[in-house]
């Protein structure tokens, strides 16, 4: 299995200043390979181009442009070009199944935060010694950087990845490692039900309070994002001193939210995979959930639209991104890999208005957010709990059925 590390770097003041310079020279490459994509198409009969293509250039380039291009890793590059690739196989996907297409845009240096390196050893040294409390990991171009490694890396180092986020820099690492032992059996399952008043119920009665890490910042952010909004927009090599603190106040805000909130995931996923062998969860369409509402044309009136509830909507969504139930479930699925239990996702459809008891489905099973009271045999409960019951049945029917 594949497993991946983040550590923290320490780099010196010039090393920083390389750093930097390596990203906006991918960046430059990154989008001089999109412009040669769109003219290619635009003014060449519709011509393709293909990263083998654009692949067989860097030669060329790296000989053109000794000081920039010509610096960096071959191989780095070549990843850089891969990730327009994939943009562009994402683009026509979304064409064929009628979604949004989305066309690859153009990246600000500011934009472009990351540098992939395919093969550990080919441009990058990851460089641990296991009596030797200094790790260090060797960029070209850079120089050997400091690493605040916090834990130790099992397995074959796979790829490196350099990774830059507010005034921070990280290295990311993927590992290919063994299966690791699995928690010991705990003859228990769990069925759980996502929601916003509490994060989530569980079949069994219990609840995770919703910690509202966005909520809670909200006062901060917005303060510092008005007084962001106070100067003028321009380049980063053109803010004032006053501006670019302003611009790192938001980013260190926004980084302590997520933080948090990735922090809450996983010791809430933990705690399940711990206490469970089995866990069932919803299939929710989490970006089609925070959608805004359509709107709704005045026929009497051309131009003029009618009430859609376009702001209670906005809180609704404010409150699913901010809960973050996305980002959870992809942690539970991974950690659950680890841990040899079994995560499945069912259909969340009227999970929480059929009653356990009777099995009978209607609308008014639910007069309130958090009452269920059935009207065929009066059963009362927490909805939440009663859809994690519902959700958890499901599970074990679809994990007990016999393959088609």
């Amino acid at each position: 299995m594949i497993r991946a590390y983040k550590f923290l770097l320490r780099p010196t003041v010039r090393q920083e200043r390389a750093l930097s310079e390596m990203l906006r020279d991918h960046c430059s490459l990154y989008n001089g390979a999109l412009q040669e994509r769109r003219d290619a198409y635009q003014h060449v009969s519709k011509t393709t181009v293909k990263y083998g293509g654009q692949s067989a250039q860097l030669k060329e380039i790296r000989a053109f442009d000794p000081e920039c291009q010509g610096r960096w890793s071959f191989s780095s590059q070549q990843a850089t070009l891969r990730r327009l690739d994939k943009a562009f196989a994402a683009f026509f996907r979304r064409i064929k199944s009628g979604d949004t297409p989305g066309y690859p845009r153009f990246r600000g240096v500011s934009w472009f935060d990351t540098v992939d390196f395919p093969r550990d050893g080919d441009g990058c040294r990851w460089d641990s010694t296991p009596h030797d409390p200094t790790t260090r990991v060797r960029f070209q171009g850079v120089g050997h950087v400091k690493v605040n490694q916090h834990r130790a890396v099992a397995g074959h180092i796979k790829t490196v990845s350099v990774k830059r986020e507010g005034r921070k820099w990280f290295v990311v690492l993927t590992a290919e490692q063994d299966q690791p032992k699995p928690l010991p059996a705990t003859g228990s399952v769990a069925g759980i039900d996502l929601g916003i008043a509490n994060f989530l119920a569980d079949s069994n009665g219990d609840f995770v309070p919703n910690p509202r890490h966005g909520r809670k910042a909200a006062a901060k952010l917005e303060a510092a994002q008005q007084a962001l909004s106070r100067f003028p927009r321009c380049k980063a090599k053109d803010r004032t001193a006053n501006h670019q603190r302003a611009v790192d106040k938001v980013a260190r805000l926004h980084g302590t939210v997520r933080r948090r909130r990735l922090d809450h995931a996983h010791k809430t996923a933990l705690g399940l995979l711990r206490a469970h062998d089995f866990i069932a969860h919803e299939d929710l369409k989490i970006r089609n959930m925070s959608k805004a509402p359509a709107p709704k044309p005045d026929p009497d009136q051309p131009g003029a639209f009618l009430p859609n509830g376009a702001a209670a909507k906005a809180g609704l969504n404010t409150s699913v991104n901010d809960a973050g139930w996305g980002v959870f479930l992809t942690i539970l699925h991974a950690k659950a890999e680890s841990a040899g239990r079994e995560v499945i996702a069912v259909n969340p459809r009227n999970t929480s208005r059929t009653c356990p008891e009777c099995g009978h489905t209607a609308k008014e099973n639910r007069p309130t957010q958090e009452k269920f009271h059935c009207v065929a045999c009066g059963h009362h409960a927490h909805a939440d709990t009663v859809g994690a019951i519902n959700v958890l049945r499901a599970g074990l029917v679809r994990r007990d059925a016999k393959p088609a």
